[in-house]
């Protein structure tokens, strides 16, 4: 081949590429594509809940199938000054905040979310980047704590309000959501012990949400606050959840 012809090929699959770049940026700023995706979404979610019983448990395991190395996703330690005063004093002094939508806000110590109905469970947990890991989780359940608060009726989804930033927009805090049903679903917890040890701080410490039917990124880490709310307005950029915000990845993440 001629090095004028591979000058040539060069430089048309470099067009085809900014082409192809370009494209996709024009795609994605399209609010008709957004609007169809979004729609897309909502069936899936649909369809799932329709074919698959509200209560059906993700797959539990045996002690056996506990991963060696479980990898930790995200941050591992935040560097915030709150975070870091609850770590040096052992979270003696943190509380879990439950408010919104609520007719009894809660405010709970480590040891009082102790102390509340727990369950523990040993599922896998299933990464959008590819990956797997099993673990072993010691949690409260989340369903009879709102139980507690006493969602008002307009209250439609939860919010987990996070100890860790990562930049952006709505101050860089990491954020997540879930519906109601899977709020009240028996494997929702709020770990804080893993494979029989306190929960360590890369996979959230003191505490972190567990929804075993969605994708790893909803399993928010380093929940501070838990917010009942009629819809997103007023969370980030009203998508939902962090990724969401920033449109990598989908709210619904059923598994």
């Amino acid at each position: 081949m001629s090095t004028d012809r591979r000058r040539w090929l060069k430089g048309a699959g470099a067009s085809l590429a900014g082409l192809w770049l370009a494209a996709c940026d024009q795609l994605n700023r399209n609010s008709a594509v957004h609007g169809a995706l979004a729609e897309a979404e909502t069936l899936t979610r649909r369809a799932q809940r329709l074919v698959v019983p509200r209560e059906a448990l993700a797959k539990e395991f045996t002690e056996a199938d506990i991963s060696p190395d479980f990898r930790a996703n995200g941050t591992t330690r935040p560097g915030d000054a709150d975070y870091r005063a609850h770590l040096a004093s052992g979270f003696a002094d943190w509380r879990l905040e439950l408010g919104g939508l609520v007719e009894r806000p809660l405010s709970l110590s480590l040891a009082e979310l102790r102390a509340l109905p727990a369950r523990t469970q040993i599922t896998r947990h299933d990464c959008v980047e590819g990956w797997s890991s099993i673990g072993k989780w010691t949690g409260a359940r989340l369903g009879p704590l709102l139980e507690r608060a006493g969602l008002k009726p307009e209250a439609r989804f939860i919010a987990f309000h996070c100890a860790d930033s990562l930049g952006g927009a709505a101050n860089g805090k990491y954020y997540e959501s879930i519906d109601l049903i899977d709020a009240f679903h028996p494997q929702t917890i709020l770990a804080y012990d893993m494979n029989d040890q306190v929960l360590p701080v890369a996979h959230g410490a003191p505490v972190r949400l567990r929804v075993e039917r969605q994708l790893g990124y909803k399993h928010a880490k380093y929940v501070m606050r838990i917010e009942a709310v009629a819809d997103f307005a007023h969370l980030g950029r009203g998508k939902g959840g962090y990724w969401e915000d920033r449109g990598d990845y989908a709210w619904y993440a059923g598994i």
